[in-house]
């Protein structure tokens, strides 16, 4: 049987890792399901909604930091992915959404089921494509994945059924160090690190304020905690990176967070943010009265939710490697002691809220009315 767009399709796939696909079958998508049938490598993992199929595409990407694959069929199949998908965008997860499409023939002409996914996904994407003709095929899904992978987000490639089903273009199979080439590690500029440190050197109490961009970077963290004598406040997706066997933890900040944290940030003089795009400005400090310098990879980042005095673009644990033999290391703990005290007391009161109460019960439950009886509700 000669080979087929969709063939050629999942050859790529597996080339770039991609061990399984969550989605729905669907007759726009028999193409891509039949060929991975045929290759045997890849999983076609069946879920009961698109939805689920996109979270579970993130929930694996943000475990194994590799790129995952969900998939949904034209019209509503494909249109059901979109919040699981925002959720991956907005949480910075490598994932490539595969949006079926009606026959190329029939698009624009008012089709039954008929969208433009590549309209309606590109808020919540860093790439989205329709892939028109098979000899534009290789490149586009390897230029999805390329940016997927590299901006930690979603890529999205429509595919008429039909075109999945075309003879597949003379290609070459792509290389692995190609496809995938592997992350850059940023570090500041000499001045920009002098800059950093001649910050934080200062008498000024000084408070951390940890996101997600501290992933890999823990025992860094618990250096620069010993240097500056800092409490760290973490918020929600810096949680797993930051808050466990750390004595400088003092509770999460934010909706859901510890009054602790709140107020570690409210009560300093600097306040260095690393790697978070924290959003709710009302918990940061007002009124200049706290000078800020933040640290990320990303410069749209910089200055986006608080007025920052300094902002320095580079990896977390790259930066704060190259900044620790800067800084003097600080005498006076006061202020990580009492931010220390304020968690203790903050958590200790929510974990008694947790705790149970013999005889108590903690569910309640509405009774079932008898049959042929009357619901009072």
């Amino acid at each position: 049987m000669a080979k087929t767009v969709a063939d050629q399709f999942a050859e790529i796939l597996a080339t770039a890792g991609v061990k399984r696909i969550y989605g729905i079958v669907g007759d726009s998508l028999n193409g891509l399901t039949d060929a991975l049938r045929r290759q045997g490598k890849i999983k076609w993992v069946h879920v009961r909604h698109e939805e689920v199929a996109a979270f579970a595409a993130g929930a694996e990407a943000h475990l194994t930091g590799e790129l995952a694959v969900c998939a949904g069929s034209c019209g509503p199949g494909n249109l059901h992915l979109i919040n699981g998908l925002f959720d991956c965008h907005r949480s910075r997860v490598p994932v490539l959404a595969i949006a079926a499409q009606i026959p190329s023939a029939e698009i624009g002409a008012g089709y039954f089921q008929e969208t433009h996914p590549e309209t309606l996904f590109r808020e919540c994407s860093h790439y989205c494509e329709l892939i028109s003709g098979a000899n534009q095929m290789p490149r586009t899904l390897e230029i999805a994945i390329r940016q997927s992978v590299a901006n930690r987000g979603v890529s999205v490639v429509v595919m008429p059924g039909d075109v999945a089903l075309l003879p597949a273009p003379d290609a070459p199979a792509p290389n692995i160090a190609g496809l995938l080439p592997p992350r850059a590690v940023v570090t500041p500029a000499h001045a920009d690190l002098d800059r950093l440190a001649a910050f934080l050197n200062g008498d000024g109490r000084a408070t951390v304020l940890c996101g997600s961009g501290c992933q890999g970077a823990h025992d860094q963290l618990l250096a620069l905690g010993d240097r500056l004598k800092a409490p760290m406040v973490h918020a929600l997706r810096g949680k797993e990176h930051v808050e466990w066997e750390n004595p400088y933890d003092v509770g999460m900040t934010g909706l859901i967070g510890f009054s602790s944290g709140y107020y570690a940030m409210l009560d300093c003089d600097v306040l260095l943010m690393l790697g978070t795009d924290f959003p709710y400005r009302q918990f940061y400090p007002e009124g200049g009265a706290v000078r800020i310098a933040q640290v990320d990879l990303r410069a749209e980042q910089i200055g986006r939710r608080a007025a920052v005095d300094l902002g320095v673009l580079g990896d977390v644990r790259a930066t704060l490697e190259a900044l620790l033999p800067r800084l003097e290391e600080k005498r006076d703990r006061s202020h990580l002691d009492q931010a220390r005290e304020h968690y203790r007391k903050s958590r200790k009161s929510l974990d008694d809220l947790a705790a149970g109460t013999p005889g108590r019960q903690p569910i309640s439950i509405l009774s079932t009315p008898k049959r042929g009886g009357r619901n009072p509700a």
